[in-house]
């Protein structure tokens, strides 16, 4: 890896320094320098675009160009007359002062060249077309070479360090705005132009009384075609492996016109290329956010789905099948219809070993080592229609629902060195159905209503089976355990069941009143509620060897084996906030009165706290230029549990982890602060971004937890131990010429108190990672892109401290050759120091090879491979509050597949 690093400094460093820098100011006939002046200069030997340049507030503007060249320079702003002049180099910086005049005659002279980066007030545009070096094939890959641009490790986009939360394609929603489906599956060949909308605002009547700074939109823009197109692509795939033959078809349709959309992708395949996993399914949200999610109420309902062990991207083996159709309709201009169904099913094959080493070794809980095999099966469904009315601007009215049901399992076999061998069985058949209902009124250019209510009805039935082996005549590790639960001890095994069933709604509305005072200020009052109701049952009994049930009795908790409980919760708030701009200040200070309601029914027994808190909040923004700001906020939250840690009947979460709530939980109170700020400069190609935050949770809800052997037992109470969490993230980015360099820092410490074994002790973790990247963006060499990761997690358990040490480097590379074959290959390599002289380490080295006989060619043939080095697993070490933890993952061997690629 040395050697390959070695190579892309020195192709970086060569890129560099074999330029000259023309450099100078732009301004208009009265002298005055012009801010977002575009300057672009054309290699005249290649007529391409060999540099380009936006000018600073002083019109100041600075390109690189290649030594003893011709190039055409072209200079232009908005209303005035572009300037075009031929510029030779020699091996001399060059300093250049333009001067455009005003453009009477309104004969422009013709611009030769587009921009690759254009801004338009709060809109950051970049032309796709020169960013792309012929090895794209799909949206993602574009971005990938944007400036500014970035595709986090949950494959979100981040523009400027913010997450973009919704993707338009010609501005009709994709998919209700999923990020991650578009960028995997929109050809790159379709893309005209990519539209970055900061501070996007939904509504365009609260646009201007609305903080939307940290709200960011994309809208990718098709190339021209026809009024009615279709565009997509179609592939198939066959293939070898060392156990399977391999299969992979995926459809990727879209058409639009200027009434309606249509998308469509298929995925069907035994590669584990899925275009959605199933945990993408489960967290898409469908657009819908919450009334109250800035009322400084939080309100968790709990997640009682089954928690696959797998990640779907470190399986054994995967088979996946996935459909998916996305449609928009515009009848008339008033009304759009739009809508999204997604089903997917997979199954999973995985295998892992691992070791676990508890916190405290002073407590006598032993340390375990694991072997686990598991088959996961999940069937997935989405179906939501939207609505939204605009009969004029000052009405708008919008409706959503969106329905989901799964049907999963879980088997698993665990060898364990201290329980011995368990068969445990998962499943779960939840379903949801969530509406959101939004209506905004605009009485006069000084008053505006908006109301904004959602509606949550959720059933969620898990299932959990566990079955142990039992020696009547002799003591086991898991004896004792069953003999608390009040299990019939004499069977040869422990067949234990438990079925569980959740039932939620949840109604979360608020009407907003704002009135602007003036072009600088404005008010907002807020009145809003929050009411939900949880019922809650559970049944936990044993099957004998004549298939009977047993109900047990608890030796301890009362003898409380089974649950009953309803919860209520209530929340009626009032919130007011009052929003100034002063110069580059804009400050909005608030606060909101919470009348709470609390009450849980079980057993007979009604347990109900009702309280008052004021939870004040405030925003600082400092806007130092049009695209560098500094942003501080500060709010105070109240935060309340789900009705399972409420409930004192037990609850198994598996055969090793039981738990029994206390229905007189309190709230926990947090306070949190964040500094955000973000600078995005095009004139030096520099994009920085910096962002820390800080927690302190009050009144915390804890666990409490014993453990006999390796089988844990928690219950829950509120603790005035404080707890805290400080994160830090920068990144900073610099683009010279062809070559874009990044590195990105992070730093993570908490500090958590744990009770265990009736022990008070303190967590404290720190970790620092470094991620310095250089990437290259050549439009006729071949692209090298290599990062490093360098990590380091600190973390002190009470009597024992663990540290690891992570090195991963990683190099991408691809050619584009003689305009038909595009060769990509990616290697990473990955080293883990456990601190103890000992060091784990997992490599990974995949590589395609295709051919097209030209960009617009209708068929493409790829060979692709996956772990050519044929690594069985990979390792990862983790510690956390009560253990440190280390696994070997297996992972799917070496697959070859030839593909076929129709273009439409």
């Amino acid at each position: 890896m040395n050697k390959i690093f070695c190579v892309a400094l020195l192709l970086a460093t060569t890129c560099i320094f074999a330029q000259v820098k023309l450099q100078g100011v732009v301004k208009d006939s009265l002298q005055n320098p012009l801010e977002l002046a575009n300057v672009v200069a054309i290699n005249q030997a290649t007529s391409g675009l060999e540099s380009y340049g936006i000018t600073d507030a002083n019109g100041n503007f600075k390109l690189q160009l290649g030594k003893n060249g011709s190039y055409k320079i072209q200079v232009s702003y908005i209303g005035l007359k572009t300037f075009e002049e031929v510029l030779t180099t020699d091996e001399n910086d060059i300093t250049k002062v333009y001067t455009l005049q005003t453009d009477k005659s309104l004969d422009e002279v013709e611009i030769s060249y587009e921009m690759p980066v254009t801004i338009r007030g709060d809109t950051l545009i970049y032309n796709a077309d020169s960013f792309s070096d012929g090895t794209e094939r799909k949206l993602e890959d574009i971005l990938e070479n944007l400036p500014g641009v970035e595709i986090n490790e949950n494959g979100q986009i981040e523009v400027e360090g913010k997450v973009v939360n919704k993707l338009m394609v010609n501005g009709k929603d994709f998919f209700d705005g999923d990020t991650k489906l578009a960028i995997k599956n929109i050809p790159s060949k379709a893309v005209d132009k990519i539209q970055v909308l900061r501070n996007y605002s939904e509504v365009g009547q609260l646009s201007g009384v609305r903080n939307n700074q940290d709200n960011v939109a994309m809208n990718i823009k098709l190339k021209e075609g026809k009024e009615s197109f279709w565009f997509g692509n179609v592939t198939a795939a066959v293939g070898t492996s060392p156990e399977d033959e391999l299969y992979l078809v995926q459809p990727k349709l879209f058409y639009y016109s200027p009434k309606y959309s249509l998308n469509f992708i298929g995925d069907i395949n035994n590669t584990g290329e899925a275009a959605l996993t199933r945990r993408d399914i489960r967290g898409f949200g469908g657009g819908f956010r919450a009334p109250s999610s800035s009322s400084g109420t939080s309100i968790n309902l709990g997640d009682n789905s089954l928690n696959f062990l797998t990640n779907q991207d470190n399986a054994l083996k995967i088979e996946n099948k996935l459909a998916t159709g996305n449609f928009s309709y515009s009848p008339k201009q008033s009304l759009d219809l739009s809508g999204f169904l997604i089903y997917n099913t997979s199954r999973i094959l995985s295998k892992e070993n691992s070791f676990v080493q508890y916190t405290n070794s002073d407590l006598g809980i032993p340390d375990e080592r694991t072997e686990q095999s598991s088959e996961e099966r999940s069937n997935q469904g989405l179906l939501k229609l939207s609505a939204s009315y605009k009969p004029n601007f000052n009405n708008q009215l919008d409706y959503d629902v969106l329905a989901r049901v799964s049907e999963d399992s879980q088997d698993q076999n665990i060898l364990s060195s201290v329980i011995g061998n368990t068969v445990q069985v998962d499943e779960v058949n939840p379903y949801s159905i969530n509406q959101n209902l939004n209506y905004y009124y605009t009485l006069n250019e000084n008053n505006i209503f908006a109301l904004e209510a959602q509606h949550l009805i959720k059933d969620e039935d898990p299932f959990y089976n566990a079955r142990l082996g039992n020696d009547p005549n002799s003591e086991d590790p898991f004896d004792t355990t069953a003999e608390a639960i009040g299990l019939d001890t004499s069977l040869q095994t422990y067949n234990l069941t438990q079925d569980r069933r959740i039932k939620s709604n949840q109604l979360d509305a608020k009407l907003d009143y704002y009135n602007i005072l003036n072009t600088k200020s404005n008010i907002n009052f807020t009145l809003g509620t929050i009411l939900s109701r949880q019922d809650f049952n559970s049944d936990i009994f044993q099957f004998l060897e004549d298939g009977s049930q047993f109900a047990p009795t608890p030796t301890f908790n009362n003898g409380r084996a089974t649950n009953d409980i309803q919860y209520n919760f209530s929340d009626i708030y009032l919130g007011v906030h009052y929003r100034v701009k002063v110069g580059k200040f804009t400050f909005t200070p608030g606060f909101s009165v919470h009348a709470y309601g609390n009450k849980n029914t079980q057993f007979g027994v009604t347990y109900e706290d009702n309280f008052f808190r004021l939870l004040p909040d405030f925003e600082t923004r400092i806007q130092f230029k049009k695209s560098e700001s500094l942003t501080l906020k500060y709010d105070m939250r109240n935060q309340f549990t789900d009705v399972t840690r409420l409930a004192e009947g037990l609850v198994l979460n598996s055969f090793n982890s039981i738990q029994f709530g206390e229905p007189e939980l309190q709230n926990a109170l947090s306070n949190n602060i964040s500094l955000l700020y973000s600078s995005f400069n095009l004139f030096n190609y520099t994009n920085v971004f910096a962002r820390a935050a800080y927690s302190s949770n009050i009144d915390q809800i804890r666990s409490l937890t014993n453990f006999e052997n390796v089988i844990r037992t928690s219950t829950f109470f509120n603790s005035n131990f404080a707890d805290e969490n400080v994160s830090v993230f920068g990144r900073v980015q610099r683009t010279f010429g062809k070559v874009r360099a990044t590195i990105n820092t992070s730093f993570n410490y908490s500090k958590i108190n744990q009770f265990i074994q009736g022990s008070q002790s303190l967590n404290e973790g720190f970790t620092q990672t470094y991620t310095p990247g250089i990437r290259t963006n050549f439009k006729v060499a071949p692209n090298v892109s290599f990062n490093y990761r360098y990590s380091i997690t600190n973390n002190n358990q009470g009597s024992r401290e663990t540290k690891f040490i992570t090195n991963a480097p990683s190099i991408d590379f691809d050619a584009y050759i003689w305009k038909k074959v595009t060769f990509r290959t990616n290697y990473s390599y990955t080293n883990q120091d456990l601190g103890n002289g000992e060091s784990q380490s997992f490599q990974n080295w995949d590589a395609s090879l295709s051919y097209r006989k030209d960009r617009d060619a209708k068929w493409e043939y790829e060979i692709k491979a996956t772990n050519l080095l044929d690594i069985d697993s990979q390792v990862r070490n983790s510690a956390n509050n009560i253990s440190v933890f280390s696994s070997e993952t297996f992972i799917q061997p070496r697959f070859i597949t030839f593909r076929f690629v129709y273009t439409l």
